[in-house]
């Protein structure tokens, strides 16, 4: 069984992470405090150079391969931001990166991946196709897989978001993170509750990709469909580890509808001046949903990622048009 990072090794993450990463920031929107309203802010992991916060964990990993890993190269299956993350760091350590693709996958994400020198392999309709067939190759040739939810080292790694984010704001109750395979909800929670735990972490979702949400409401590893246009949050198979993470500590789990999405994507524009994909607005239209529970609270909402397509920008503006 996998063993559950912990505080110190989100610690640990942080001190191998901090050369590489320039810390992120945290600001606060006046326009956004009214639209929920509350104080709220937002952490702008779509600032990192990848554009998603996912990067801190692939630094994280590809820092602590062995020199036989580092030879053989590493492999991973990938809507995008995790595949961009395994590229860029595999690039910062001279490390051979793979990544599989669906067939059809975010072209700027794609572009980027190769960009930083990764090898990308299309293959299969959906993520879960995709993964597999990058199971295989590992399997084949012996590449270090390295999975997207499964990997103790890539939650301790995206965990330090959260800890930045408590540091910069130490009155923060409640802390809204996206959910796709749950890495970045599972630091969350390991965080928020070794500093205090009083400290709510509410989780969002697609209804249109619900296997995460079902996983936690059932306390067990189930797949579901997975139809969501936002790739951050589109996967139709749970992660066990982080889904153990968030049986244990995650408050709460918003379902949205991806026309919910859309218009955060939308609000972050207007009222905080800044581009977030599907994933990266997931959180902001779970605070809104909530905001009647939030009155008088002091929140965190973690913009993951700023990585959408002109086709899923172009989607989201004809909700106000």
């Amino acid at each position: 069984m996998m063993n559950i990072p912990d505080f110190q090794d989100v610690l640990r993450a942080r001190q191998r992470i901090r050369p590489y990463l320039a810390r992120t920031p945290l600001h606060n929107y006046p326009a956004l405090d009214e639209l929920l309203g509350t104080e709220s802010y937002i952490k702008h992991e779509n600032y990192q150079p990848v554009g998603a916060f996912k990067v801190r964990g692939g630094v994280n990993l590809v820092s602590q391969l062995t020199q036989e890993e580092r030879e053989r190269g590493v492999i991973a299956a990938s809507t995008g931001n995790h595949g961009q993350s395994v590229a860029y760091a595999g690039r910062l350590f001279g490390v051979k990166a793979r990544i599989v693709v669906p067939e059809g996958a975010n072209p700027g994400k794609v572009a980027a991946m190769r960009g930083m020198g990764a090898e990308v392999i299309e293959h299969g309709a959906r993520f879960d196709d995709a993964k597999r067939h990058c199971e295989a190759l590992a399997q084949e040739h012996g590449y270090r897989y390295v999975d997207s939810g499964n990997e103790p080292l890539l939650i301790a790694g995206v965990a330090t978001y959260t800890l930045e984010m408590l540091e910069d704001e130490p009155g923060i109750e409640a802390i809204f993170v996206p959910v796709g395979g749950g890495s970045g909800a599972a630091g969350a929670c390991i965080v928020a509750k070794a500093i205090n735990p009083a400290i709510r972490v509410i989780g969002a979702q697609s209804e249109a990709s619900p296997a995460a949400y079902e996983s936690w409401r059932q306390h067990r590893v189930v797949n579901a469909e997975n139809r969501t246009f936002a790739e951050g949050l589109a996967t139709g198979v749970a992660f066990e580890l982080p889904q153990r993470i968030m049986w244990q500590y995650l408050d709460d789990f918003v379902l949205l509808s991806d026309e919910e999405i859309q218009r955060a994507m939308i609000w972050m524009i207007e009222r905080a001046h800044t581009l977030a994909e599907g994933a990266g607005a997931a959180a902001l239209a779970a605070a809104y949903r909530q905001r009647a529970s939030l009155q008088g609270k002091k929140i965190g909402v973690v913009c993951s990622g700023g990585n959408t397509s002109l086709a899923q920008l172009k989607q989201a503006l004809a909700l106000v048009e």
